[in-house]
């Protein structure tokens, strides 16, 4: 089993299409099937799993989605590249536990990890309804992955 789309809630269609064109994604399609049912999707540079919203794709509240991973190989010239697109994205951190992030904001010790080991150094951003996304840094892979 592999990973292929991952839907978004959103409230606005051309506002996250209009984003997320704005951070160099690739548009894989745009298909309006009728007034209540519009279907985007895109895929990030270099990834095999997309993303989907639209209008009638799902019934969850827009920008309720969080901790939507994108993994790096260099977070802060993947954080400068999203600050040039004129998104809000955090100040790198890591955990206080040298592990996976917390949930929203708890745990976070401000700067790249001190060894700066590879799956530790986060940022965030959020797309404009508010959906959650984390950066990580990954330079060598763990054996397996």
């Amino acid at each position: 089993m592999k990973l292929e789309v991952v839907v978004l809630p959103v409230s606005d269609v051309d506002r996250a299409k209009a984003f997320y064109q704005s951070l160099g994604w690739r548009e894989d399609a745009d298909f309006t099937i009728d007034e209540g049912y519009r279907v985007v999707q895109f895929t990030p540079p270099g990834s095999e799993a997309s993303i989907i919203f639209g209008t009638g794709v799902t019934n969850v509240p827009s920008g309720s989605v969080q901790g939507l991973q994108l993994t790096v190989y260099d977070i802060e010239e993947a954080r400068d590249a999203l600050l040039a697109a004129g998104v809000g994205v955090s100040e790198l951190f890591h955990d206080e536990t040298g592990i996976f992030h917390h949930a929203g904001t708890a745990g976070r010790v401000p700067g790249p990890h001190p060894d700066r080991a590879d799956y530790s150094t986060f940022a965030s951003f959020e797309d404009p309804d508010g959906n959650g996304w984390i950066l990580q840094e990954i330079k060598k892979r763990l054996p397996g992955r």
